[in-house]
């Protein structure tokens, strides 16, 4: 009995600490183009870190976590093949930082519309985005 009640207790802690995707927004380029970048914010309430493993969309071929940082004065980008979010921590997905791209859109996108964004876990699970496509400085 006493097994049953801790499989119970950590069932419901699973269900209790939820990974979220909030504020999720896709800049749409000034002219077409085939990639664009994905902003936002993933919080982590749960009690172990969250890692991401990667990303990806069904309505693009790719999708991919970069950083942008000055190095030498000069703005670089590089991808991010992980990213670790501590424990009732966040990570903030914005320009100029952190942020997803996301290439090769698999039809025209407009503004108000919005894509999913499905994000690979270590651990085996997906956490899901749901981000508002907008105009530029929109």
């Amino acid at each position: 009995m006493a097994l049953a009640a801790i499989a119970f207790s950590v069932t419901a802690c699973a269900r209790e600490c939820a990974p979220t995707v909030t504020d999720g927004w896709v800049r749409m380029p000034p002219m077409s183009m085939p990639m664009l970048a994905g902003f936002g914010r993933i919080g982590n309430p749960c009690t172990a870190p969250l890692v991401i493993v990667g990303a990806s969309s069904p309505s693009f071929a790719e999708v991919s976590l970069h950083e942008t940082r000055i190095v030498d004065g000069v703005s670089r980008m590089r991808a991010v093949p992980e990213l670790r979010i501590a424990p009732d921590d966040s990570a903030t997905l914005k320009p100029g930082g952190l942020h997803l791209m996301l290439m090769q859109p698999h039809a025209p996108l407009k503004p108000g519309s919005r894509v999913v964004v499905e994000f690979a876990l270590k651990d085996g699970g997906v956490l899901r985005g749901e981000f508002e496509v907008r105009k530029p400085g929109g």
